[in-house]
């Protein structure tokens, strides 16, 4: 299925989020004795139900408008309507009758019986639309799972949830259509789920803001788009949203991903599917990246992920041909994972990986020297230590690794950074969402996007061209014999330094003697205050 050219969207009303909120209340009243996987799975599958419905619909009324503006009838309408070219070419998958959502929601109590047929119950009906969208739909089969109609579903408050859906106002001022805001409520969803299943969560989900930043930094707009561990698919979606803002063309990027996780694997190319994103390039199947990569013959021109971090069961063989640097310890993959990423770039390649902040230093197993070779190859185009607290899943501290197979000047105004490393520490940047989770704000996003491109000296879209600086305490561009003399660590706090004070300008000799003035100061108060507390406290006696 082709991807769909959208506008980028409009900030929406206030009510959005309440809508979000009150949508994930409903849902959540549905869970009853249903496992955390087993709850997200039913949940996540009415909302891309509801999606393909709206899709359809939408695109059904827009096929009935053109034909009538160009002088066909109601019957030659009537006979062109309905083929599959006219949904499918458009990026819209073709849901019959059965499948569409305002059957469902007439029937959201269930079918009574009538004559020979038997009563059905809303979860038999969902299970039987399933079937239908799969079998009118080739790139959605074994993706969707038809486990509606279960003992462990509450049959009447599945109905509920399917009126709720079906009463919620998905509309917005301008041209933002229903279809892009269930997308909108799709990741909102994944969100939730992750942070209310902890460390599970984090298998599948990477903080927006974390993607963002790798986005911001690589800036995909055309070629082929990788992720070896895609989880959910948020780094292709969020290319999607980046190439809208900067007014690209979506079929001018090709997707590629991996999931060895088979539910993780559903919710990808379901995910895909919901934003207009064509997912065939997830392959057939889920599998594991080491085992087998799916995508072996395929070089890339960007790759994003976040692996998980410091995994110690991992497929592992000593004779892989990725290993160009040093074969990866058996008990930690994160080299392996580097390694696999950097084997994927083409000529002109780009990656960003997040990664926990061990691998920038770690000496154990031969990880350093593994990392010393990578360095020396002139891979390492920029390092970001990231702030805490922005991983639900892990308190484990994290950074981005940015390679690039190519830092000369070979793009338009670049400039020739070969042999050179850019450091940037945000560990400062953030604000706190509530009090277990720090986001980054747009600002920070872009602020560290901008470092990176007025250090190569490209510029994004029409955007003026920027000239860097070091800036103490944030960013540094360092050589490779400065890396080699630290012994080849790239924590960026060991480069950039201290930010600068700035200077009030007052002789320093003044200033001490109004320091120590003030000192003592506090000192006799300090005093004072304690001889009325004892005269207190000896009263009480």
């Amino acid at each position: 299925m082709p991807p769909r050219t959208r506008k980028a969207a409009p900030e929406g009303p206030s009510t959005m989020k309440e809508l979000k909120d009150t949508l994930w209340a409903a849902a959540n009243k549905l869970r009853g004795s249903l496992s955390a996987n087993q709850y997200k799975d039913v949940v996540l599958g009415l909302v891309f139900l509801k999606y393909v419905s709206d899709a359809y619909d939408e695109r059904r009324e827009q096929i009935r408008i053109d034909l009538a503006a160009e002088g066909y009838d109601e019957d030659q309408i009537a006979t062109l309507i309905d083929d599959p070219e006219e949904y499918q070419g458009y990026g819209v998958f073709v849901v019959p009758p059965e499948a569409r959502w305002a059957y469902l929601a007439e029937n959201a109590k269930g079918k009574p019986a009538t004559g020979a047929e038997p009563a059905r119950t809303i979860g038999s009906l969902i299970d039987e639309a399933i079937q239908a969208l799969m079998a009118h739909n080739d790139s959605l089969r074994g993706v969707l799972q038809p486990r509606y109609n279960r003992d462990n579903i509450d049959q009447r408050r599945l109905g509920e949830l399917i009126e709720l859906f079906t009463s919620a106002r998905f509309s917005r001022q301008g041209e933002h259509r229903a279809r892009d805001l269930m997308g909108e409520v799709y990741e909102y969803f994944l969100g939730k789920f992750a942070a209310a299943e902890g460390r599970r969560g984090g298998e599948y989900f990477t903080p927006p803001s974390v993607v963002r930043v790798i986005v911001e930094v690589l800036e995909p707009t055309a070629g082929r788009v990788y992720d070896p561990c895609c989880g959910s698919g948020g780094m292709f979606v969020q290319t999607e949203k980046f190439i809208d803002e900067h007014h690209g063309d979506p079929t001018n990027v090709s997707i590629y991903g991996q999931e060895a996780i088979e539910e993780t694997w559903r919710m990808a190319k379901l995910n895909l599917a919901i934003h207009g994103i064509d997912n065939n390039g997830l392959g057939a199947s889920w599998g594991d990246t080491f085992a087998r990569d799916q995508h072996a013959e395929l070089r890339m021109d960007y790759v994003m992920a976040n692996p998980p971090f410091n995994i110690k069961d991992w497929t592992r063989r000593t004779d892989d041909p990725r290993w160009i640097y040093g074969v990866p310890p058996a008990n930690n993959a994160n080299y392996a994972w580097i390694q696999h990423i950097l084997s994927k770039l083409g000529s002109g390649g780009k990656a960003g990986v997040v990664m926990a902040n061990g691998s920038m230093s770690s000496q154990s197993n031969g990880e350093g020297d593994i990392r010393a070779r990578i360095v020396e190859a002139d891979l390492v185009s920029c390092m970001v230590a990231l702030p805490t607290q922005l991983f639900r899943s892990t308190g484990i501290p994290v950074c981005v690794w940015f390679f690039a197979k190519d830092k000369s000047a070979g793009e338009q105004g670049a400039i020739d950074r070969s042999g050179q490393v850019l450091f940037i520490d945000a560990r400062d940047l953030g604000y706190m969402v509530d009090r277990a989770e720090r986001a980054l704000s747009t600002e920070d996003v872009v602020r560290i996007g901008d470092t990176y491109r007025a250090w190569r000296g490209t510029r994004s879209g029409s955007a003026k061209k920027l000239v860097y600086e070091d800036v103490p305490g944030f960013c540094k561009s360092v050589d490779l014999a400065e890396i080699k003399a630290a012994d080849y660590a790239l924590t960026p706090g060991r480069y950039v330094g201290s930010a600068a004070v700035a200077d009030d300008e007052e002789p320093v000799e003044e200033k001490i003697a109004r320091l120590t003035k003030e000192l003592l100061a506090a000192f006799d108060e300090s005093g004072r205050l304690e001889k009325i507390v004892r005269t207190q406290l000896e009263r009480l006696k």
